[in-house]
């Protein structure tokens, strides 16, 4: 393990360690956990399959995060819910869902509401994050829906899965902190190389980074 800084050790922190890598092995898992803990960054961000594991193994040291709807957010409501609410079963305390791309471009906002409420419940006690895949948005429909993710209160509004064509920037993290309402975290994830990006994103109003590139 590398020797941080006392600025690296304050990113650090606020990283969710992440593998989300649909190859992605039970040692590797482990690995990143171990690593995780060395480094102690805010949580590990995995797939539900290894929640059960990776809470067990964690045994409390430190949260463990994973993904809903992931990464195309199209999946009903219903099935994002048993997913939330099953991984919350098998240990996870950070729910990362993905919201409905597929919504935001029709402009059905109602049915986008109803869904981050639904989400919202299902999420009671534990921290729920929504990733909006800024890359794939208008300005306007960013904006719209930092009110929406507000009006849920969910606990952070997320930039990106890390999937698609684009990750985090500056400008998104700095739009997502203006039009989220204060209590509302921001989440910058994907493409985040180096603890300048990092940094970069922290100023811009990032409270919390997904990367797997930070902890080495």
């Amino acid at each position: 393990m590398m020797q941080y800084s006392d600025e690296e050790k304050k990113i650090v922190s606020k990283v969710d360690h992440t593998l989300l890598r649909t190859t992605s092995t039970r040692e590797e898992i482990r690995a990143l956990c171990e690593a995780a803990l060395e480094a102690g960054t805010a949580s590990v961000c995995i797939p539900p399959c290894y929640v059960e594991e990776a809470a067990k193994f964690l045994d409390g040291r430190l949260p463990v995060c994973t993904v809903i709807g992931f990464p195309n957010g199209y999946a009903t409501t219903a099935a994002k819910v048993f997913e939330a609410k099953e991984a919350i079963r098998l240990g996870a305390s950070e729910i990362d869902m993905v919201v409905n791309l597929c919504d935001v471009k029709n402009g059905d906002f109602d049915r986008i509401q109803l869904e981050l409420l639904a989400m919202r419940e299902a999420c009671e006690g534990v921290i729920l994050k929504v990733i909006i895949e800024t890359c794939q948005l208008t300005r306007e429909e960013k904006i719209k829906m930092c009110e929406l993710v507000s009006k849920a209160k969910a606990d952070f509004i997320k930039t990106s899965t890390g999937f698609s064509t684009g990750g985090a920037t500056v400008e998104d993290v700095r739009l997502l902190r203006e039009y989220s309402a204060p209590e509302v975290k921001v989440k910058a994830a994907g493409g985040i190389k180096d603890f300048e990006d990092a940094k970069a994103m922290i100023e811009a109003g990032a409270d919390r980074l997904g990367t797997s590139r930070l902890v080495k």
